[in-house]
């Protein structure tokens, strides 16, 4: 698997260039070391740098909308206060229609009632 190879000849060419910046050897790959486990046979691997040029598109690019205007405290709080009060117009309507629909039960039921006050009725 060759992504394996470069994996392998990145961590060498790191673990390198670690040891040549800091002074210091490590014992891991050194061939006179001591094994102390698996060796590891690594290979190192050139690598070219591809440079890559984007042409521009051919097409302008459309115009950006205009952004929409700043609403000032004043437009928000019209805007809330109005709100408000369609708000409050619903619930009042709301409350007329229960209250209506209320009344005409109680219409229909008083009268579906035989007066209570006659005397009663014989079977």
């Amino acid at each position: 698997m060759k992504w394996i190879r470069e994996r392998d000849a990145l961590i060498a060419q790191t673990l390198a260039f670690v040891q040549s910046v800091t002074g210091r050897k490590d014992d891991v790959l050194q061939p006179d070391a001591p094994a102390s486990g698996p060796a590891v046979a690594m290979e190192i691997v050139t690598m070219q740098a591809v440079t890559v040029e984007i042409e521009p598109p051919q097409a302008p690019l459309p115009p950006r909308p205009a952004p929409l205007p700043t609403r000032t405290s004043g437009e928000f709080r019209a805007e809330m206060q109005a709100r408000i009060a369609n708000f409050r117009k619903h619930q009042e309507r709301f409350e007329r229609e229960r209250e209506e629909y209320c009344a005409a039960t109680l219409t229909k039921l008083r009268a579906a009632i035989p007066d209570a006050s006659g005397p009663p009725a014989e079977k």
